[in-house]
């Protein structure tokens, strides 16, 4: 009923009670909320039952109201084992040794587990989380923590879509989603392809369907491009329109670069320091250095203690500190320029598709404040603006 290692922490007794009306006396008890357990009738009016040490002034309260007799027919748990071993030095250096050894074993690793992967790419992971260090006997404290191995693993595999990382006591569970072969095509219901923007159109490869404009036509957006309706007025019936129109679109973009830059960069020189630490308090266990860098950024992991299945308030916390130096650059207006432009169109060609081409890009407006440049760009880009548009059946 109860977990075992609780009840050997609290203490608890085995009662045997005899005498007329128990069970009123029994439910009286569980009504107190006094928590009872492994009862047992030895008779019409004889029950045992264990209950918790210290529930016992309670249940010796409860009993002088009722015509019944008690008995404590055994003790056992830490309290009763405390009062035994005092003294016994042995039996106490060996219930520390065994804490020590739950604990070191409470904070190993001893499963890992890989779902959603083929057996080649489980193999592949198992290969490299051998080399982060992530394997069954490992120290938890030596390892990343379960963001950075899942950002390690997914930059080291491309066939990888998603990996999820999960640390459970001393287990890890990786789920993968391995790259999906493209699926067939899903049946279209009838439709008709429209500008998503305005453009002028430079050319369409039509798939199914009735174009309905021409190259170098200016297009609204919302207008019809490709009519999903094919036939005669008569005879004409609804089909999904299918196929690409490239138009030629444009994007303004506005950027700014500073001239001259400041920034800090590593320069290779760190060191490690670590801590015992228990709530707010931090005792030093390795790395006693003064920090004489100038200049540094501070980097923390920490990494909780485990007993069992549960996370003690306790934690190793690692700290490296690394030693920064500021750099200055200054550019030239040309070269001011030249990034603006790179900037600019990467902020383009996160906008427009994968198939999207940018075909010019011109300088608008151009001014210098505060050692800023200013750029306004105007791009123009090669696109597909068709989307899909249903057909609604009318009466």
């Amino acid at each position: 009923m109860k977990n075992h290692w609780m009840k050997n922490i609290l203490g608890y007794v085995t009662v045997r009670i005899t005498g007329i009306g128990v069970e009123r006396f029994v439910n009286r008890l569980m009504n107190d909320g006094i928590p009872l357990w492994n009862m047992k009738r030895d008779g019409s009016d004889s029950l045992t039952f264990q209950m918790y040490v210290k529930h016992i002034s309670s249940l010796k309260k409860a009993v002088r109201h009722h015509r019944l007799k008690i008995r404590f027919i055994e003790k056992k748990g830490m309290p009763f084992a405390f009062r035994k071993a005092k003294s016994y030095t042995g039996f106490f250096l060996s219930f520390l040794f065994a804490i020590l050894l739950i604990l070191i074993l409470s904070n190993m690793i001893w499963k890992i587990e890989i779902r959603g992967a083929s057996p080649e790419l489980e193999y592949k992971i198992l290969k490299q989380l051998e080399e982060m260090g992530v394997r069954k006997g490992q120290f938890l404290f030596f390892v990343d923590d379960p963001q950075t191995i899942q950002k390690k693993i997914t930059d080291l595999n491309d066939e990888i879509t998603w990996i999820g990382v999960k640390l459970t006591g001393t287990a890890y569970h990786f789920q993968v989603v391995e790259k999906e072969r493209p699926e067939e095509r899903e049946r279209l219901s009838p439709q008709h392809l429209i500008a998503k923007k305005e453009a002028v159109i430079v050319d369409y490869f039509v798939e199914k369907g009735q174009p309905v404009v021409k190259r170098n036509e200016f297009v609204k957006r919302g207008q019809l491009l490709v009519s999903g309706v094919i036939g005669t007025e008569e005879d004409g019936r609804a089909i999904p329109a299918e196929g690409k129109v490239w138009g030629k679109t444009w994007y303004k973009a506005e950027v700014s670069i500073k001239l001259a830059s400041e920034w800090n960069v590593m320069t290779g020189e760190s060191k490690t320091q670590k801590y015992l630490q228990l709530f707010q308090f931090k005792l030093p266990i390795w790395g006693f250095h003064k920090e004489d860098y100038e200049q540094m950024e501070v980097e923390q992991t920490e990494t909780k203690i485990r007993f069992l299945k549960w996370t003690l308030p306790v934690s190793i916390v690692n700290e490296t500190i690394y030693e920064v130096a500021k750099v200055k650059k200054t550019y030239t207006i040309e070269e001011a320029k030249e990034m603006a432009f790179e900037r600019a169109k990467g902020e383009v060609l996160s906008q427009i598709g994968k198939d999207a081409t940018i075909e010019s890009e011109k300088t608008l407006h151009e001014t210098k404040e505060n050692g800023t440049l200013k750029l306004s760009i105007l791009f123009e880009v090669i696109e597909n603006i068709a989307e899909a548009q249903p057909i609604i059946p009318q009466n």
